[in-house]
C-alpha cells in the first residue's frame, strides 16, 4: 500500500522559510514521481512542484520558481520542499503525492497525481 506522510508545516512571517518533508512507503521510491500540491482556503488545489526521484528532474509552478526547491533523499524515501521568501499567498494546506506513470512532469503540476497523502498546514502572516 502506497503511503505518504507530509510534515513540516507551521506559522511563519512573510519572507521566512519552511522545509516540508514527505516520507513515502509501500512502493519502489526511485521509480516514481513525487510532488507537492496545495489548497488555499476556498480555492481549488494547485500543483507546486514535483521531482522524478530516479533522475532528479524537477518541475515548478511559475509563482514559486526561484523561491521553492524540491529535492529527494532516496536512501530515506523522503522528498523535501524548501520554501524560502514565503508570501501570504503561499498560505495553504500542502499535500505530497506520488505517481508511477512517468508522464511529462508539467502534466502532474496541472492535473495532479494518482496517490495523495494527508496535508500539512502552512500559514504565512503578513
Amino acid at each position: 500500500e502506497v503511503q505518504l506522510q507530509a510534515s513540516g508545516g507551521g506559522l511563519v512571517q512573510a519572507g521566512g522559510s519552511l522545509r516540508l518533508s514527505c516520507v513515502a512507503s509501500g512502493f519502489r521510491f526511485d521509480d516514481y514521481v513525487v510532488g507537492w500540491f496545495r489548497q488555499a482556503p476556498g480555492k481549488d488545489w494547485e500543483g507546486v512542484s514535483c521531482i522524478s526521484t530516479g533522475d532528479g528532474s524537477t518541475s515548478y509552478r511559475d509563482s514559486v520558481k526561484g523561491r521553492f526547491t524540491i529535492s529527494s533523499d532516496n536512501a530515506k524515501n523522503t522528498v523535501y520542499l524548501q520554501m524560502n521568501n514565503l508570501r501570504p499567498e503561499d498560505t495553504a494546506v500542502y499535500y505530497c503525492a506520488a505517481d508511477g506513470r512517468h508522464l511529462e512532469l508539467g502534466t502532474y503540476i496541472e492535473y495532479g497525481m494518482h496517490t495523495w497523502g494527508k496535508g500539512t498546514l502552512v500559514t504565512v502572516s503578513s
